[in-house]
C-alpha cells in the first residue's frame, strides 16, 4: 500500500467517527492551590464539537486520496 492509500483510509475512517461521534469531552485543570498542609486543583469538563460539514469534509478528501492512489 502506497502512502496515499493508508492517508486516504485514515481520513475516510476519522470523518466517519466525526460524524457517529460528533463531539468529544477532555477536563482541563484550571486552578491548583495550597492552603496550609492542603492543596487542591480544580479541573473542568469541557465538550468540542466536531461540525458535520468537517466530517464530510474530511471524508470527501479521503475518498479523492483513495481513487487518486488507483491510477
Amino acid at each position: 500500500m502506497s502512502g496515499t492509500k493508508i492517508l486516504g483510509i485514515v481520513l475516510l475512517v476519522g470523518g466517519l467517527l466525526g460524524l457517529f461521534y460528533g463531539h468529544f469531552e477532555y477536563t482541563k485543570e484550571t486552578h491548583e492551590g495550597q492552603f496550609g498542609p492542603f492543596s487542591f486543583s480544580v479541573a473542568e469538563k469541557e465538550t468540542a464539537v466536531i461540525p458535520s460539514w468537517v466530517s464530510l469534509g474530511v471524508m470527501v478528501a479521503g475518498v479523492v486520496l483513495l481513487v487518486a492512489g488507483r491510477k
